[in-house]
């Protein structure tokens, strides 16, 4: 039996919004790493980025999600965490991983900050770039995946749910 739902995906997916409705409805608890990382550093992820660098971002995320010690929840992991094999062979232990999968052009629809919001990018690439290069890692990871597309936050909410129906 699975106990932890962990959401990996773009940014701007909707692991966070999404992860808590599913969370709620299934009667789990609800952990957002990128907040685990922000109380940490007592700092945005944009500011962790801007003011220690990339590589201390992606070394607090691993940590970050090497520490999770939970069972029963919903994990929404930050876009990136698919850069530290670390960190999701350490997911895949505690959980299914569900990959929700958005096209780029609906995940540049949604994303209207991305200079602030605290997406790590590799230097010199642009959004579309990042999404090639993380779209094959999130494919390598997933245990399931769910087209987001347009659906509405309860649609997605529901199709996690029903990606894991029987291990929940």
């Amino acid at each position: 039996m699975i106990l932890n739902i962990v959401l990996i995906g773009m940014p701007g997916c909707g692991k966070s919004t999404c992860g808590v409705l599913a969370a709620k409805l299934i009667c789990k608890s609800f952990v957002d790493t990128d907040l685990i990382i922000q109380q940490n550093e007592n700092m945005t992820l944009q500011s962790i980025i801007n003011i220690k660098g990339k590589k201390h971002f992606e070394k607090c995320e691993e940590d970050a999600v090497c520490s999770l010690d939970v069972n029963n929840c919903v994990i929404a992991t930050g876009g990136s965490v698919v850069y530290s094999e670390k960190a999701m062979e350490h997911l895949k232990r505690i959980g299914k991983i569900i990959y929700l999968h958005i096209s780029f052009e609906d995940m540049q629809k949604r994303i209207k900050n991305a200079d602030t919001r605290g997406i790590l990018f590799k230097s010199g690439t642009t959004l579309k770039d990042m999404y090639n290069e993380r779209l094959k890692l999130y494919e390598k990871y997933a245990d399931v995946s769910v087209a987001v597309g347009v659906n509405s936050v309860e649609q997605t909410a529901q199709s996690i749910i029903n990606a894991v129906k029987g291990e929940v």
